[in-house]
């Protein structure tokens, strides 16, 4: 498998996982933590890294359900269940 293939059968899911490491980074830039004693929102890469993980997660769940549901909606068309 290439890149070109890869990236065809996985754009939702890097869409989602990019997405997750914006929300990562902008949530450490407008709300991050003032006193600085907060592991995860004290710097930028930890806010983003989390992000970016809860990006995947969200979109594999997400992608997850909707195979599911397209699954059981063919297999009730065609009688098996």
């Amino acid at each position: 498998m290439n890149i070109s293939e890869f990236v065809k059968k996985n754009t939702l899911l890097i869409i989602f996982t990019i997405a997750g490491a914006i929300g990562g980074f902008l949530y450490w830039k407008f709300v991050g933590c003032a006193t600085g004693t907060c592991p995860i929102k004290s710097v930028w890469y930890l806010s983003t890294l989390w992000g970016t993980a809860f990006g995947y997660l969200g979109g594999s769940i997400i992608l997850d359900a909707i195979k599911y549901l397209k699954n059981r909606k063919n297999s009730s068309v065609t009688g098996k269940e």
